[in-house]
């Protein structure tokens, strides 16, 4: 028996059976988080932290990921494990990732564990748009973009280990920004609710800042804690 193919199907054909040999990469989601931290929240916690090799990191806050996300909430993770973290791709990042994007786990690192955590599990799912040098490059032009703490501290909202009203933590940043934030809190080591992460959406092709499709799940308390570092 003859399979016959027309020249469209043929190459619809090969490309589907590529795709099952070497494994396709999920290129589909709708928007990123893009997501930053305060370490002094990340620090504030029973579990504690560890600064990196390169000494303790300004007190900013830090870069945590730029993560490919769905419309309903969902995300793609580990979408292709043929293109791991490579340094050399990025040394010219390097002292930048390490001011901007600094590791705070235990034992001291030199970031590099970080970094590849979050290219392998988030940023291989955006190859479509960004690849491996773009993808961090990107992420740290959108720190420069988004100065979190001048935004709040213009607001009298310091990092003191004083505590803020949640609205006024997300007003504050939406005034500077004109993008609507959402906050995520953690637990200091007495168990108060503490400012710890800011999530802000880009669009799916990387180029700005939009208004969030959707909220990750979690509350904070009314009132917050903004710890010192």
């Amino acid at each position: 028996m003859t399979i016959k193919f027309q020249s469209s199907a043929l190459i619809k054909f090969l490309l589907v059976a590529q795709c099952v040999s070497v494994l396709c990469v999920a290129q589909d989601f709708d928007f990123f988080y893009f997501v930053q931290q305060w370490p002094g929240s990340y620090c504030d916690t029973k579990k504690s932290c560890c600064y990196p090799k390169s000494g303790k990191p300004d007190s900013d806050f830090g870069i945590h990921g730029l993560w490919p996300n769905y419309k309903d909430g969902n995300y793609p993770s580990n979408c292709d494990p043929n293109n791991p973290f490579d340094e050399s791709k990025i040394s010219d990042l390097v002292s930048r990732m390490q001011q901007d994007w600094p590791t705070l786990a235990c034992p001291s690192g030199d970031g590099t564990e970080f970094w590849s955590h979050e290219w392998e599990k988030h940023g291989t799912c955006s190859e479509s748009v960004l690849e491996q040098h773009s993808y961090f490059q990107t992420t740290l032009d959108l720190k420069n973009n988004t100065n979190l703490l001048q935004a709040l501290q213009d607001a009298g909202i310091n990092p003191d280990g004083n505590s803020y009203s949640l609205g006024s933590i997300k007003d504050a940043i939406k005034s500077a920004i004109n993008y609507t934030p959402w906050i995520e809190c953690n637990n200091d080591a007495d168990g108060n609710s503490q400012l710890y992460q800011v999530y802000l959406c880009v669009d799916s092709s990387a180029s700005g800042l939009i208004e969030c499709p959707v909220f990750p799940h979690g509350k904070c308390a009314s009132t917050i804690e903004f710890p010192s570092f």
